[in-house]
């Protein structure tokens, strides 16, 4: 009889266990981050920042490849006349200017990428944090992130687009 007992009282603790885990729903939830960092105003300053830093150095490049343009037009205009060892010289420094205009252009793009990161960082951090207290503060177990294409699939039924809560949690909208 004792046997009897605990069978049955072993059998309703499984079907209780299993209707409360069958009963337990997870919230998935997706976002475009690229959206809601375009959204926030810092991404705009950032983007004159950038757009002017840019322009002054194309602005020096520029002014670079115009002066070495009118050395080399200069060269082949009075090269006739030069002695070997004078043209030589012409020669080189034209040559040298070449080198430090791919110098300087290899050393901007290195500064643009490092100021496009100083000014960006911090707002990509400022996304990801509200993106993760949206989804402590609401219960999400997974929040995909749409712009990283890193998701194939999803039922947008059974997923929330959480880019709305995350704009308020930074005052967006």
């Amino acid at each position: 009889m004792k046997r009897f007992i605990g069978i049955i009282v072993l059998t309703i603790l499984v079907a209780l266990t299993g209707q409360s885990a069958i009963a337990q729903t997870y919230k998935f939830g997706h976002i475009n981050s690229q959206e809601l960092i375009q959204a926030m105003p810092e991404y705009d300053s950032a983007n004159i920042q950038l757009q002017a830093y840019q322009s002054e150095l194309i602005n020096a490049l520029d002014l670079m490849s115009v002066e070495l343009n009118n050395k080399s037009e200069a060269y082949r205009q009075e090269s006739a006349s030069l002695t070997e060892i004078v043209r030589q010289n012409k020669e080189q420094e034209l040559i040298d200017m070449n080198r430090r205009i791919t110098d300087f252009q290899t050393s901007a793009q290195e500064k643009y990428q490092g100021r496009q990161a100083e000014l960006l960082q911090p707002i990509y951090n400022k996304a990801d944090k509200a993106i993760k207290d949206v989804g402590k503060e609401n219960g999400f177990l997974y929040i995909f992130d749409l712009a990283q294409g890193t998701l194939l699939y999803f039922d947008e039924a059974q997923s929330t687009n959480v880019i709305n809560l995350a704009m308020a949690k930074l005052g967006l909208q």
